[in-house]
């Protein structure tokens, strides 16, 4: 596989180290976790977008504490070519919510407070599936 971004024309990929698959590994070691509104703590809680921050600086990829301005990183993929790592975004206008492609059609996220940072199937949501985005080439 080509880890090289030199030659990159795609102006949202990020530098960082590490795979799509070691991003999703190291997000599940979280799952159980609490869900705090406004939170980034991985281990303390966090919202939906602070777990995918938190998660992507482990990787040294500084992404902002917003899920529809995390929506503009990156590279677009199509759901069906989705793999471990790629941020699925989701919301009917706008985008309120993302979670983290962990591959068999599932997303591991910072749910809500009832639930904390879970795992679900990508479809779990009735809000739609805006885009999703490949941060790590």
């Amino acid at each position: 596989s080509n880890r090289g971004s030199s030659g990159s024309s795609d102006s949202g990929t990020v530098k960082g180290s590490g795979t799509g698959s070691e991003v999703a590994s190291y997000a599940l070691q979280f799952v159980g976790n609490p869900y705090v509104w406004g939170g980034s703590s991985l281990t303390g809680g966090a919202d939906c977008s602070g777990f995918v921050m938190a998660v992507y600086s482990h990787f040294g990829v500084s992404l902002p504490h917003s899920s529809s301005s995390q929506s503009s990183y990156g590279s677009s993929v199509s759901l069906s070519n989705a793999q471990p790592g790629d941020l699925v975004f989701y919301g009917n206008s706008g985008i309120n919510h993302v979670g983290i492609y962990i591959g068999g059609g599932r997303i591991v996220h910072a749910k809500g407070r009832k639930y904390g940072i879970t795992t679900d199937a990508v479809g779990y949501s009735s809000k739609r599936i805006v885009c999703v985005k490949r941060i790590l080439k």
